[in-house]
C-alpha cells in the first residue's frame, strides 16, 4: 500500500518511522508533504497548500494520512476527497467544517476517517467515558465534572481535541451538563477543561466526577507517540476500499 504523509511534524515523523520498520514489507511511504518550516530536504515536498503541490505528487497513492495544522486541514481533506484519495485525519480544531466534508464525500464517493486521537487506549477511554456518563445520569446533580489534559508545548490547539471529545460525549449523555468551558466553571451545567502545556508530555487526560462524598476518575497517560502512530496506520489500512465518513469507533467496533 502506498501512503502519503501530509504534515511532517512529530506525528508525521513517528508514523514514517513505524512504517519503515514494522511495516516495511507491507507499505511504502510514497510521499512526504510538509509545511516549509517542517521540510528538511530529505525527500520531503515543501508546500504552502496542497493545491500548490498538485495532484501529480499524489498520483497512485492508496491512502493519505493527514497531521497538519487546524487552519490547513479542511483544504487538505477537501483536496484529497476531490482527487479520489482516501484520507485519515488526526488534525483537530476544524470540526465545525465537518458537515461540508460529509457532503463532499457523498458527492465524490470519497472516504474520510477522522479522530481526535488514534490511540487504542484512548479510544477505550472514550468508550468508558460514555459508559460512565450513562451510569451517572441518575446521580448527576450530586457530582461536578471536570476534565484535565496535559500535552507537549508544541501542541497547537488547547484544549486538546481529545479533551473536547470527552466533554462532548458527556454532554450528549448527561442532561445535567450542557456546555464545556476552557475556564473554571461558573454554572453547574458547565464542564471545565483545564489544559496544560509542558515539555515532552505525550498526552495525559483525566475525567473526574466529584461530590461531597467521593471522587470517581478515568485516567489515561501516553508513554510514547507509537500508540497514536500505529492507530493511524491501522485506520489507514481499514479505510482503503470504503466510502463515507468514519471514526475510530468504526475501526475498533466500539
Amino acid at each position: 500500500m502506498k501512503i502519503a504523509l501530509i504534515g511532517y511534524g512529530k506525528m508525521g515523523r513517528a508514523i514514517a518511522q513505524i512504517l519503515e520498520t514494522d511495516y516495511a514489507t507491507q507499505h511504502q511511504v510514497a510521499c512526504r508533504i510538509a509545511s516549509r518550516t517542517q521540510a528538511d530536504g530529505l525527500g520531503v515536498v515543501a508546500w504552502d497548500d496542497l493545491a500548490a503541490v498538485g495532484y501529480s505528487q499524489l498520483k497512485g497513492i492508496d491512502v493519505a494520512i493527514e497531521f497538519s495544522r487546524p487552519e490547513m486541514a479542511f483544504d487538505n481533506l477537501s483536496r484529497c476527497i476531490e482527487w479520489g484519495i482516501p484520507v485519515v485525519c488526526g488534525t483537530t480544531g476544524w470540526y465545525a467544517q465537518l458537515p461540508t466534508l460529509r457532503q463532499l464525500c457523498e458527492q465524490q464517493r470519497g472516504a474520510l476517517l477522522y479522530a481526535a486521537n488514534f490511540s487504542v487506549g484512548v479510544n477505550i477511554l472514550f468508550a468508558l467515558n460514555r459508559q460512565l456518563a450513562q451510569l451517572m445520569q441518575r446521580f448527576g446533580a450530586d457530582y461536578s465534572i471536570e476534565i484535565e489534559e496535559t500535552h507537549h508545548t508544541e501542541k497547537l490547539d488547547a484544549p486538546s481535541g481529545t479533551a473536547i471529545a470527552l466533554a462532548r460525549d458527556i454532554i450528549a449523555l448527561n442532561p445535567n451538563k450542557t456546555a464545556w468551558v476552557d475556564a473554571p466553571a461558573q454554572h453547574a451545567h458547565e464542564i471545565p477543561i483545564a489544559a496544560h502545556r509542558l515539555p515532552d508530555v505525550k498526552g495525559e487526560h483525566t475525567v473526574t466526577y466529584r461530590s461531597a462524598i467521593d471522587t470517581i476518575s478515568l485516567y489515561h497517560l501516553a508513554h510514547t507517540r507509537q500508540g497514536f502512530a500505529k492507530g493511524a496506520i491501522i485506520a489507514a489500512e481499514w479505510l482503503v476500499g470504503k466510502q463515507g465518513v468514519f471514526t475510530m469507533n468504526d475501526v475498533l467496533g466500539l
